[in-house]
Order: C-alpha cells, then structure tokens, then sequence
C-alpha cells in the first residue's frame, strides 16, 4: 500500500470517526433532552423487556409465591377457629355398681358442660385472627414483590452479559480483520513480521476474553431460564434502549416507596396483632368459667337428682407471667416494625437516588466513547503514517475497546436502577396495585 493510497484511507477513516462521533454526541443530548419527557408507560413498555402478558403466571409459580398462598389459606383457618373458639361441649358419664348390706343396685351420672368466654375476648380474638390474615395477605404480595426484583435481578444480568459478550464478539472480528490486514501489508514488505506478531497476541488476548464473556452469557441465561421457565428468551439478546430520567423527583419516588412498601405493612401488622394479643393475655387473668348440666340417679333410679354446674377457675402468678411476656412481645414487635420502617426509608432514598446517578453515569460514559473514538481513530492514521508504533496503536484501541464495554454495562446499569425504581414503587410487574386502585375508586363514589 503506498503512502497516498493510506493517507486518502486515513483521511476517509478520520471523517467518518468524527462522523460517528458527533452522532454519539447528538444522540446523548437527545436522549438528554427526551428524557424530561419520559413517562412510567414508556419505560415500562421497552422493548427489552420480557412479555408483560407472561409476568403474573411467572412469579405466581414461585416456589415462595405459592408457599405464601398456602399460607394465607392456613391464616384465614386460623382466623376461623379464634372467631369459633377453642372451648367445646364436654360430656361426662359415671355409671357404677353400688352394694350395700341389702342387696345392690345400679347407679350413673353425667353432667354436660361448656366454657363460656368472658365478653370482650371473643372481640380480641376476632381482631387476632384480622390481623393475621392482613399480614398473610401483604406476605403474599411481599413474595410476589421479591420475585419480581428476582426477575429484574436474572434479566438484567442476562441482558448485561449478553451485550458484553457481543461487544467482545466484535471486538474480535475486528481485531481479526486488523490482523489480516496486516498479515498482507507483511506479505508484501509494507510491515514487520514482530508488528504481525503483537498483532497475533492481542487478538488472542482479545478472543480469551470473548469466551470467557459467551460463557458469563451462557451461564445467566441458563439460571434465567432455570427460575422463570414461564418467560420465553429469544434467540439473541433485545438491544438495550437509552436510559432516560424518570418522571418526579427522586424524593417523590422514595415517597411512593415507602407508601406502597408491603414489608411495613406486615410489620405493622404484626405488632398490631402482638398487641390484640397482650390485650387477650391480660384478659385471660380472668379465666374463663364452664356452666354445665348435672344428672344423677342413684339405688337403681329410686333417686334422681338435677343440677346446674358452675366451674371457675382462680388466676394466679402463671397467668400474670403470662401478661408479662405477651406486653413484652408486643414491644418488641413495635420496635422491630419502627426498624423495618427505617431501613425501607433508607433503601428507598439509595434506590431513588441511584436512578439519578446511575443515569449520570452513563451519560459521561457516552462521551468516554466519543472521545475515545476519535482518539482511536487519529491513532490509527498516525500508525499507518509511520507517526507512531504499533505498540501505541493497540493501546489506543484497548481503551477504545474498554470504554465501549464501560458504556454497555453503564447503560445496563442505569435501565436496571430506573427500572428497580419502578418495581419497588409497584409500577411495574405488580397488578395488585391497578385492582386496590381501582377498589378504591369505585368505594370512593
């Protein structure tokens, strides 16, 4: 190749770097500019993201969605039996031979009784066994919440290892190109064979880290496809579309968080039925009476006898240690659901802000990838000029290569953080949340 063939080639090859890279450029201002406008419906509905149709019937065939499911039917029986309560007729017979001096005859007695709750338990226990299934309930939402940030979790990094791997994929081809390119410039006399052999090394290295990222790839679709069978995966991985800035401030959606946050609510709920609880244990110092019927027939039914049966039981210091432990648990459950409400807030504020910074990021990856396209670029004129060694030329194109990957796993990272937003807010992959909306309209008329 003569100089004037490459410096036409390198000129033509800076052009359209800078081309490229005001592309880049205008397309990051655009996204920057498209993103005030951004709404939840239009992230919600990208591409990317698994068939919305296949998401309910995937996280209800969770193994804890449904052992959650099965729980709540053990807690609405639980609150069947404390509506009923435990206390159930009892019936007693005695039958039995007397002898005396003159002979002997047949005797018996029975006697039908039943516990009687004082007023005011029956009341508590209906409170214990409403707050149970409440809190069985939001436990059921809360496993479905969790799968749903599992199955964030598993896509995104299906999507992150499938991107990078593709970025290393051509990456390679390129380098193998490169290589070529150079195994023919040698050929005719135009290169040194120790340039065709730097060449060779970094094209080895450059395919090492190909496997090494198809096989990372491999493994995270396989665990994807392992926990949520229900979700089919394409062929190829979609491609990523531009994060943009979520509607609100970051504070309103830590708000919403904390609002809509199910652990609270079973926190809540479950002191709140500690303290039902406490209450039961301090009314249970009084215990309950049993009022029976009592019959009786003695010398073989010369002797009949009715009566009524009243049986009271007497407090003592077992049932006030009793009291003492349940208003102990009952603090307890308080303090432990003022800690939950703390950490949700906390993680609340780190998720809202992170879609802020997450989003920073990879702007200013955006332009490393500029800037190193154009670097790149002159570097490789200056190469093929003789200006500079080849040593040189390949480095410019690692990091060419490296800020490439930065950008795919910047981009990854802040589509994941927006839309982890979105899933703890219950905007997304929570349908409970349009029915309780929907109840609450039509109770408000």
């Amino acid at each position: 190749m003569s100089r004037d063939i490459r410096d036409i080639a390198s000129k033509a090859a800076m052009r359209t770097s800078h081309a490229a890279a005001l592309i880049v450029l205008l397309c990051g201002g655009a996204a920057t500019a498209h993103a005030a406008d951004a709404s939840v419906s239009d992230i919600v509905r990208a591409d990317y993201l698994p068939p919305e149709e296949r998401i309910a019937s995937a996280l209800a065939a969770q193994p804890d969605v449904r052992a959650a499911a099965a729980r709540l039917r053990t807690a609405h029986a639980d609150a069947r039996a404390l509506e009923i309560g435990a206390y159930e007729l009892e019936a007693t017979v005695i039958p039995q031979r007397r002898r005396t001096d003159g002979g002997g005859y047949d005797e018996w007695e029975a006697q039908l009784s039943r516990r009687i709750r004082l007023p005011g338990k029956a009341r508590l226990d209906r409170d214990i066994g409403r707050h149970t299934i409440d809190a069985a309930e939001l436990r059921l939402d809360d496993s479905e919440h969790q799968a749903a940030r599992r199955l964030l979790a598993l896509w995104m990094a299906w999507l992150r290892d499938a991107h990078t791997a593709n970025e290393s994929d051509e990456q390679t081809a390129l380098l193998r190109r490169e290589r070529d390119a150079l195994a023919r410039r040698v050929t005719l006399g135009d290169a040194a064979q120790r340039e065709l052999d730097a060449m060779e090394a970094e094209r080895a290295q450059a395919d090492a880290q190909a496997i090494a990222a198809r096989a990372q790839a491999d493994a995270s679709r396989r665990a994807l496809a392992g926990r949520f069978p229900q979700i089919p995966l394409p062929e190829r991985a979609p491609p990523l579309s531009e994060p943009a800035a979520l509607p609100e401030d970051a504070e309103r959606w830590r708000q919403r968080i904390v609002e809509r946050s199910h652990e609270i609510g079973i926190a809540e709920e479950d002191a709140l039925r500690q303290t039902r609880i406490a209450e039961r244990t301090r009314a249970d110092r009084m215990p309950d009476p049993s009022l029976g019927l009592r019959m009786m027939s003695d010398r073989g039914g010369a002797e009949s006898a009715l009566g009524v049966v009243l049986n009271v039981p007497i407090g003592g210091r077992y049932r006030r240690a009793l009291s003492d432990k349940a208003e102990a648990d009952a603090a307890a459950a308080a303090a432990d659901a003022a800690n939950v409400r703390q950490t949700i807030e906390q993680d609340a504020w780190d998720a809202a802000h992170a879609a802020d910074s997450r989003l920073a990021q990879w702007r200013s990856q955006q332009r490393a990838v500029a800037a190193q396209t154009s670097a790149a670029a002159r570097t490789r004129r200056a190469w093929e000029l003789g200006e500079t060694g080849l040593g040189e030329y390949l480095q410019a194109q690692r990091l060419h290569r490296q800020a490439r990957l930065a950008e795919t796993l910047a981009r990854a990272d802040a589509l994941e953080a927006a839309l982890l937003v979105l899933v703890d807010s219950h905007e997304l992959w929570h349908p409970e949340l349009a029915f309780d909306e929907a109840d609450a309209a039509v109770h408000s008329r």
